[in-house]
């Protein structure tokens, strides 16, 4: 993998987060995207920890987790200033049957074998996709859709990098496979 050559985010300019005013019903759905178990912060911490964990056995791996982190941190902050720009407090956290609930790292699940770690990112990139994608069926404001349009050009990328290492990794994309693999990351 070569990472010179590697791009992390699509090549277009973000939309600025502007919308056509106070919405709540949109707001609920933007701290979805910020502080949900599936959300930017859930893909910022498990990226983090996922680099930590395969940087000595996995430099390039670990490199490819660093950068997208950064990608998924700018997604969150611009969905945060969306969800001021909603009218709403843009914590960590989202709404839940009425009750506000604080993200938390419990949102993530931590394999520790190489295929599976993988895995799990790629799975949560194209979470995010449709889930952004069914945010685009019913939003009505075009500043929101153009911004989760391009931000879905991101998550993208991320789906074909995470594919790639598994590729690289001689894995295939069968599920029962993925349990399998001997390669682990060893604990010290």
């Amino acid at each position: 993998m070569d990472l010179k050559t590697l791009r992390f985010a699509d090549s277009a300019p973000y939309p600025a987060p502007e919308t056509d005013g106070h919405n709540p019903r949109y707001a609920t759905a933007i701290l979805s995207n910020i502080g949900a178990v599936n959300s930017e912060m859930s893909a910022v911490s498990l990226y983090f920890y996922n680099s930590l964990i395969t940087k000595k056995f996995f430099p390039d791996i670990a490199q490819c987790f660093h950068h997208i982190s950064i990608v998924e941190m700018h997604h969150m902050n611009l969905f945060g200033e969306l969800a001021l720009n909603l009218g709403t407090d843009p914590r960590l956290w989202s709404y839940n049957r009425g009750h506000m609930n604080y993200w938390s790292p419990s949102s993530n699940r931590y394999p520790s074998n190489i295929a599976a770690l993988v895995s799990n990112s790629l799975s949560g990139e194209q979470d995010a996709i449709r889930k952004y994608q069914a945010q685009i069926s019913w939003i009505e404001d075009e500043n929101i859709k153009a911004l989760l349009k391009r931000i879905i050009a991101d998550e993208e990328i991320h789906v074909s990098i995470f594919k790639s290492i598994l590729t690289e990794l001689g894995v295939t994309m069968q599920v029962q496979e993925l349990d399998d693999p001997p390669t682990e990351i060893p604990s010290e």
